[in-house]
């Protein structure tokens, strides 16, 4: 287990966990959102390869349309 920041909170997961299941485990694999680690914006072409390390900072964003 390793341990991340997300959304500014503590949150323990499993090693070698990439965006992808982390998306999945928390629901929003098919939610149109952002993905920052460590400030540096990842693209979705790049979940499945970018695995999570010990104290990442991770911050998620929903994107919602309006009008």
């Amino acid at each position: 287990m390793i341990n991340i920041v997300l959304n500014g909170e503590d949150k323990t997961i499993s090693k070698n966990t990439n965006i992808n299941q982390l998306l999945k485990d928390l629901d929003l694999e098919n939610v149109r959102l952002a993905v920052e680690i460590n400030k540096e914006i990842i693209p979705r072409s790049g979940y499945s390869l970018h695995a999570l390390n010990e104290h990442d900072i991770v911050e998620i964003v929903q994107a919602i349309g309006g009008g």
